[in-house]
Formats: C-alpha cells, structure tokens, sequence
C-alpha cells in the first residue's frame, strides 16, 4: 500500500429525516429507500435493480469513447534506418535481449507510426502487474471515470421519540476499496470513504441511541478472501483482504502486517464504535454480528468511494494489488452476474475480445497469478488505444516523480518524460508504458524479462533502456 496523491471531498446521501422515520413508527415502512432499489455500484440511490444478496444484473456497459475499438495487433512498418534508431536499436538489445532468462520487446513511435523495435514480441509471458491495466481498462471503459462504489447503512424498525432505533442496523459493503477509518484512509490513500462519516450520517437523523442488533453485510461479493495465486485464502501478498464489505483493506493497524480475522464483522464492531463516538450511545445486550440486509430494510445513509479515476490511480501508480482485485470483483458484481474473480475476470477476457480484438490469458486482477499470460504487442496496443483516455494515461506512475517509478530512471531523460506500469514477481521484471523522446515523439513501449534468477537486475536494465528512449532523437 502506499499513500495516495489524489483527494476529493466523498459525498454522503443521508436519505431519510427523523421527522420521516418518527412518523412512520417502524421506519421499514418510511420513506427512505428500500434495500431492492439501491445500487451500491454507481454512487445513486435511483435503480431498483440491485437486491442485497450481492448478485445483480448483467449489463452491456457503456458505449465506446471515440476512436476506441479493435484493430490488428500487428505492428506498423520498421522506421527507416538512421544513425540514431542504429544506436537505440543496439542500446535496447544489450539491454534486454541479451540478459538472462526470456525476453521481449516492442518499441513503436505512435508519431510517425513506425516500429523502432521488436523482439520475440508475439510471444506471451507471464504480465505480474502489467495485468492491472486490462482490469482498470475494462473498469474505465465499461463503468466510466465518473463511478463510484457504495457502502451503506439500512435498517429495520421502530425510532421512538426519544431517538432510540428498536431494530437493526445493517452495514452493507458495496466494494468500495477505500472504506475504513478516517486515520487509515488518509495515511494510506488520502483520500476515501470513512465510517465515521457514515455514523455523523446516522447522528444526523436523529438517531441518538439503538437497541437491537448492528450487522455487516458483505454479501455484494463472494466470501473468498483471496485469489487464485494464494488458493483464494486470505495473504499479505494481495495487499488487504478481499471482501464486499472491507474495512482499512481488511488489515487491524497501519503496520499491515496482519489481517481480520472476520472482515464483515470488524467493520461492524467499528461502525458500533463510531456511532459511540459521534454520541449515539448502543443500550445493553446490542448485539454486533454478520447477516446479510433484508430486502425490507431501509435505505439511511450511503458514503461514496472516490471516483473511479481517483481509484485508478490508487491502483496503477502505487501498483495496488487489492485494489486491483476489488475492482475485478466489482466488474463481476456491476457486469458479470456476481462479485466474483472469475466473473469479474470472464468480463474483461470478453470485453478485451470484443472491444480491441486481443486474447491474453488472465485470471486474476492483480497479475499475482502465473497462469496470466500477454504478449509486447498485446500491451502496446492497449497503450496505444488508451492514450487518449485521461483517467488510463493520468493514473500510471510517472519516472523519477510517483507510484513505483518515484526512484527509477532518475538523473535521466526519462524523469517526467516517461509514464508507464511495472511488473514484478520472483522471476519477472516486466516495465510498459510511454516516453517522450528527445525529438519531441511519442513512443509507446513494453519490455518482458521473465525466467529471471534477479528481477532488480531485470528493472535495472529495463530502466536503461527507458532512459534510452526519452534520449532517442529520431
């Protein structure tokens, strides 16, 4: 995990009024919104399409930006000679193709429309965190910029007088990767929706005591904890602990070094401890457990993730593991029929057909798996496609200047020339992404090195062979 460089005010829908709930006597039956009729996937309260168990309905997604849409990834016509491709050409191969292990190239210049070079460029290796940017791409693409994620207070009962609620309250998850404690989502991220937002939201109804029960709900996803890499156990690998209804990313402290025994009921307990917090007191014997929101519950309050960009860069720049696979299970949950990896990894494998024509191998979010499998001129051609749109190109690390490229390439051309995503496993140094050369071109690159003793000595060259690009002078 590290800190986020992007923050935006989160917006709270307190949906509700005392005066509302009072009236009605059991506020089941109020004017808040039902639990059927709120989707905690787009960042409104005004779908009656999404039922509270996590599965929903499968949709087509958005139309297409301009300009997207699928071409062959072939590459274009060699450059013409000169001394300059001569020297880069060789600079690139002493780099990464004559290195130990199995390596592969693809430099193209996205201004003149020419290959500067290719290596072993059609043959699929193993992306690790390269594998981030078919997930945010289909996230981006199918969800929009602008999309956020819900997490949710219903509830069930009577609200006296006095304020006190007689009934349940349900925390339900929506899959927000950022939702915790104010402390933690602003040391990690800056940014993010927080619980005691959601407990001023509930103070705010005039809710002053509960006498009942306070249940989290993270039934908008599966129950696996983790991923194929880790058999779909809870590991420190994944960065956090996946869950529809995490909380600090499923970790018990700042340190990260342990996770939550029981993520749904942690982030309940915490709820509880908010509400005590803001002034609204639990009377003895109120119970905090796990269940999922029935659908006669009503809507109270709902705290919105940052939007999908801001999650983007949370994920690409800093190379988020858990932030990645969050989002794949949201793909799954808004477009797949349910919050799942592998739903949320068949719709990018279908949306990546369908949209650009390519066909690399994946089944997780994140790249942690060694099943996923992508070629050079798989990558380079989603980077050529997506450089038009803001929130792809916005969200990757920059060199010499954020996320994991902070300390590479530095006191090189490359520092703020060169954007991209890197790769690593025990084996594999992977780098992508794009430089802006000396002469001014837009180059557009991936470099695979996998079958590695030492991946830092793989990033090593790799990096010279990004320095050498911001140097090329054409």
């Amino acid at each position: 995990m590290r800190p986020g460089s992007v923050r935006q005010p989160i917006a709270a829908i307190v949906t509700v009024s005392f005066a509302t709930l009072l009236a009605a006597g059991s506020f089941a039956l109020a004017g808040g919104q039902r639990a059927d009729a709120a989707n905690p996937t787009t960042g409104t309260t005004t779908h009656a399409t999404t039922a509270p168990t996590g599965s929903t309905t499968q949709s087509g997604g958005l139309p297409l930006p301009e300009g997207i849409g699928r071409r062959s990834d072939v590459p274009p016509p060699p450059a013409a000679p000169s001394t300059a491709l001569t020297a880069l050409q060789h600079e690139l191969r002493a780099d990464i193709a004559t290195g130990p292990g199995s390596s592969s190239a693809l430099v193209v210049d996205m201004t003149t429309n020419r290959t500067l070079w290719a290596y072993n460029d059609n043959t699929p290796r193993l992306p690790a965190s390269i594998e981030k940017l078919w997930t945010t791409t289909t996230a981006l693409l199918e969800l929009g910029p602008g999309a956020t994620f819900q997490t949710s207070v219903y509830g069930n009962g009577k609200l006296t007088s006095a304020g006190t609620l007689i009934g349940t309250l349900y925390l339900r998850g929506g899959g927000d990767p950022t939702f915790g404690s104010a402390n933690f989502d602003q040391e990690t991220y800056g940014t993010g929706a927080t619980v005691q937002r959601l407990a001023a939201d509930i103070r705010a109804l005039g809710i002053t005591r509960v006498q009942g029960r306070i249940l989290g709900d993270d039934s908008y996803f599966d129950s696996l904890r983790g991923t194929p890499a880790t058999g779909y156990r809870a590991n420190l690998a994944v960065e956090g602990e996946l869950s529809g209804l995490s909380y600090d990313a499923g970790f018990t402290s700042l340190e990260e070094d342990q996770l939550q025994a029981n993520p749904p009921l942690y982030a309940a307990q915490a709820f509880a401890a908010a509400l005590r917090a803001d002034g609204v007191r639990l009377a003895p014997g109120t119970s905090i457990g796990t269940g999922r929101t029935p659908l006669t519950a009503t809507l109270l309050a709902s705290e919105n993730s940052p939007n999908l960009a801001q999650l983007m860069a949370l994920t690409n720049s800093p190379s988020d593991n858990f932030f990645a696979e969050t989002l794949l299970k949201d793909i799954g949950a808004r477009l797949g029929g349910g919050g799942s990896t592998a739903r949320g990894a068949a719709v990018v494998r279908r949306f990546i057909s369908r949209t650009f024509g390519l066909h690399p191998r994946l089944d997780d979010g994140s790249g942690l798996s060694r099943y996923d499998r992508t070629s050079a001129r798989q990558i380079v051609l989603l980077l050529r496609e997506m450089r038009s749109q803001p929130a792809f190109y916005d969200s990757l690390a920059i060199a010499g200047v954020r996320g994991t490229w902070r300390y590479q390439m530095v006191g090189t051309p490359a520092v703020n020339n060169c954007r991209g995503k890197d790769g690593t496993l025990h084996d594999v140094a992977n780098l992508v992404g794009y430089c802006r050369a000396a002469n001014g071109n837009q180059l557009v690159f991936a470099f695979f090195m996998n079958g590695l003793s030492n991946p830092t000595a793989g990033h090593q060259q790799e990096d010279k062979a990004g320095a050498a690009l911001a140097e090329y002078r054409g």
